[in-house]
């Protein structure tokens, strides 16, 4: 069957689920296609939903006959109590939902109130000892003395697009979590999707590798944030000079009755504040939720502001080796709501609920990500730099006779002692290389297709 009927199918079956709020069984989903004009057999019929399902796109509740097929986003009543379930809120956090849940005509408006960020250090912290001490148990990469954003590398191909495709999510993209991996893994665009939507998640992709690959410079420095800003807005602004600058102009935030800070004088002013506080915090998890928290708030950018709070989050957890965090399965409601608690309430309760949650299921995924990898080879961790740019050399350049090439370059980088074991690394990873494990190299699916073609010619 061609593609575009399937991707037309997938739509009108999922077009089907999404009118009904209360659940739809098979028999009756069958009964609504048909009377589209949409007419396949049950097994075809499953295999689709099973599509939807693993795509992220509809859920399902129940087993055999008395299984149930739901929108991924149902309506307010049967969602706000599915997602606080899933969700375990404080007393709190449900105060902040009530208040944010109202529509906006009868919440009060508000400005940026610099209390809120100057207020901190009297404050003390958002994160107590006994929710600290909990992350820690859970994300701790149980290693030490070694490099800075070593626990990241180890999960480097999972994280590059679960992140991407969260974080993408919680704006509005649609592209799947297999249409990410795809488009990630083999440099295949999703069909039908807005080139913005593609653009979103490369940058994401190029973001995440530079706080990876960058884990000993980077930090809660102007240098890091703006590059971060840059890399995540490249190509989605229109106005480029902005990307990587702090906003000169007022802006606006849809569904909220908050207004940011627009003068820009200020809002150099309270950017530094907010990076010099961060940076002065001791543990790695304050310092996470910190950053997601008044990055979002202080909103310094013409766009892009919640993208970089949240992988700004991760710097700290880069750095410290402990497991990152990647937004997987948060409920975009459930994190709007957070957000908009800040925003209009300055309360930190429902998104430090959300953080939490979100976390552990992050750390869930990691861990057994890392004991399928097993342990990490020592003699190539001490030179994943030089390996990197060796191997980036040889295909961007495609030397020949790529042996003497090596060689002759780790002559002049290497002690006499490492040097074969270098050689025979650099000739395995050449050898091994293929479409699915070249961002770890920093390099494009077009670099490393120009490079094989001219292997094999």
């Amino acid at each position: 069957m061609p593609k575009q009927i399937d991707k037309q199918n997938l739509e009108a079956i999922e077009q089907q689920i999404a009118i009904c709020s209360k659940g739809i069984g098979i028999t009756e989903l069958e009964a609504a296609l048909s009377a589209a004009g949409i007419v396949m057999n049950r097994r075809s019929l499953l295999r689709r939903i099973s599509i939807l399902i693993e795509s992220n796109r509809i859920r399902a509740t129940g087993a055999f006959k008395g299984r149930v097929y739901w929108p991924l986003a149902p309506s307010v009543t049967d969602d706000q109590d599915a997602e606080e379930s899933v969700i375990p809120l404080s007393v709190a956090g449900r105060e902040i939902r009530g208040y944010v849940s109202q529509p906006i005509q009868r919440r009060e408006p508000v400005g940026y109130r610099r209390d809120f960020l100057l207020s901190y250090q009297k404050t003390g912290s958002y994160l107590d000892d006994t929710t600290r001490k909990h992350l820690h148990r859970i994300g701790r990469a149980h290693q030490e003395n070694i490099p800075a954003g070593t626990m990241a590398r180890q999960v480097m191909g999972r994280l590059l697009i679960d992140l991407s495709w969260a974080s993408s999510y919680l704006e509005g993209n649609t592209y799947s979590l297999l249409e990410t991996e795809r488009l990630i893994s083999f440099g295949q665009a999703a069909e039908g999707k807005d080139a913005l939507e593609t653009q979103m998640i490369l940058n994401h992709k190029q973001a995440i590798e530079f706080l990876v690959e960058s884990a000993d410079d980077i930090g809660f420095n102007r240098y890091s944030i703006l590059n971060l800003h840059a890399i995540l807005s490249d190509n989605l602004l229109p106005n480029p000079e902005a990307c990587g600058r702090l906003r000169q102009i007022a802006v606006g935030i849809g569904g909220s009755v908050y207004s940011p800070l627009s003068t820009p004088q200020l809002l150099d002013e309270y950017f530094q504040i907010a990076l010099d506080t961060a940076a002065a915090i001791n543990d790695p998890f304050e310092q996470s939720f910190f950053a997601l928290v008044h990055l979002s708030y202080l909103q310094p950018f013409e766009d892009v502001n919640k993208r970089v709070a949240r992988l700004a989050a991760n710097i700290p957890l880069v750095k410290h080796n402990l497991c990152p965090l990647s937004f997987i399965d948060v409920p975009k409601k459930s994190y709007v709501e957070g957000i908009l608690g800040v925003y209009e309430q300055n309360r930190i309760e429902l998104l430090r609920d959300i953080f939490v949650w979100g976390y552990e299921r992050s750390v869930k995924r990691y861990l057994s990500t890392r004991e399928e990898l097993g342990e990490p080879d020592p003699f190539r961790m001490k030179y994943r730099t030089l390996l990197t740019e060796i191997i980036r050399e040889v295909v961007l350049r495609s030397v020949e006779p790529t042996a003497d090439i090596v060689a002759a370059w780790a002559v002049e980088r290497l002690p006499e002692a490492d040097r074969s074991q270098f050689i025979s690394l650099v000739d395995a990873e050449l050898r091994g290389m293929h479409g699915g494990n070249i961002a770890r190299f920093r390099l494009r699916p077009k670099e490393f297709a120009a490079w094989q073609g001219k292997r094999i010619a």
